[in-house]
C-alpha cells in the first residue's frame, strides 16, 4: 500500500540558462511510481497559498514543485515585496518562464519514484504561464485556472504581455481550463475565444465555467473564494491528473 507521508522543503534547482533559483517542493516518501506537478504561482508571488497547493498535490500522491519566479529580482524578499519588485522590472519574461518550468520538470523527472510524467498547473498569471509552458515544452497535461492575459491587451499599470493565441497549435498535453463567469481577466468572451482556438487546432481540452464565481475563486483567504466552485474544480483537477499522470 502506498504511503501518504510527504516531505516538504525549500530546494535550489537549475532554472533558465542553468541559473540556480529557489523552489518549494513536496515529495512522496514511498517508491510507488508518481507523476509530477509543476505549480506555477500567481501574480502575488511565491507565497503561503502557493506552497499549500504544493503540499496538497503531494498529499494526493503527486510529487510537486513550485519555482520562485521572482527569485532573481528579489531573493529572500517577502512575497508582496518580491511581486512588486518583479512587476517594476517588467514582470517575468516568457522565455525565462519556459526555462524555469523546464528546470522544474527536470528536477521532478530525476526523482527516484518519478514515473516520467509531468503536468503544470497555474492560477491567474500562472494560468497564462501554464498555457505558455504547455505550448513550449513536452508536458503530459496542463491546468489553466482563470489564466489572465493569455489573449487580449494587458491593462494599464501592468507589464504588457505578448498574445499567446498562436500556441494553441503547438500544445503538448491535454488542457483543463477552470473559469469564473464573473471574471474580467479573462472575460467569458475571451474564454470562448480560447476554447475556439483549441477546438480549431484539434487539441484535446475540457473547459468548466462557474456562475457566481470571478477571479481567484480557489483562494480560501480572499472574499473571491467560492467553495462550491472550488470544490468542483478540485474534483476536476484530480480526475484530470489521474487520467494523464497516473493516479
Amino acid at each position: 500500500m502506498a504511503s501518504d507521508a510527504i516531505t516538504a522543503e525549500t530546494v535550489m534547482i537549475p532554472g533558465d540558462g542553468g541559473e540556480t533559483i529557489e523552489a518549494y517542493a513536496a515529495t512522496c516518501h514511498d517508491d510507488a511510481p508518481r507523476g509530477g506537478v509543476v505549480v506555477i504561482h500567481h501574480m502575488p508571488g511565491y507565497d503561503r497559498e502557493s506552497k499549500e497547493h504544493v503540499r496538497r498535490f503531494a498529499a494526493q500522491g503527486y510529487n510537486a514543485i513550485c519555482p520562485n519566479l521572482y527569485w532573481r529580482e528579489a531573493p529572500g524578499a517577502s512575497p508582496s515585496d518580491a511581486a512588486a519588485t518583479a512587476r517594476a522590472a517588467g514582470g517575468v519574461p516568457d522565455e525565462r518562464l519556459v526555462g524555469d518550468v523546464a528546470g522544474a520538470m527536470t528536477w521532478l523527472k530525476a526523482l527516484p519514484n518519478s514515473n516520467g510524467k509531468v503536468a503544470t498547473i497555474g492560477y491567474c498569471s500562472g494560468g497564462r504561464h501554464s498555457w505558455l509552458a504547455n505550448g513550449s515544452l513536452p508536458l503530459d497535461a496542463a491546468v489553466v485556472c482563470y489564466g489572465a492575459f493569455i489573449i487580449g491587451e494587458t491593462p494599464e499599470g501592468l507589464p504588457p504581455k505578448p498574445d499567446l493565441a498562436h500556441l494553441a497549435t503547438s500544445m503538448s498535453g491535454p488542457i483543463l481550463g477552470l473559469f469564473g463567469n464573473d471574471d474580467v481577466y479573462p472575460t467569458p468572451a475571451q474564454v470562448d475565444e480560447l476554447e475556439a482556438l483549441l477546438a480549431d487546432a484539434g487539441h484535446p481540452y475540457e473547459f468548466h465555467r462557474y456562475d457566481g464565481a470571478g477571479h481567484a475563486f480557489f483562494s480560501v483567504d480572499r472574499t473571491a473564494y467560492r467553495p462550491e466552485a472550488a470544490a468542483d474544480g478540485w474534483d476536476r483537477i484530480w480526475a484530470f491528473f489521474d487520467a494523464n499522470l497516473g493516479g
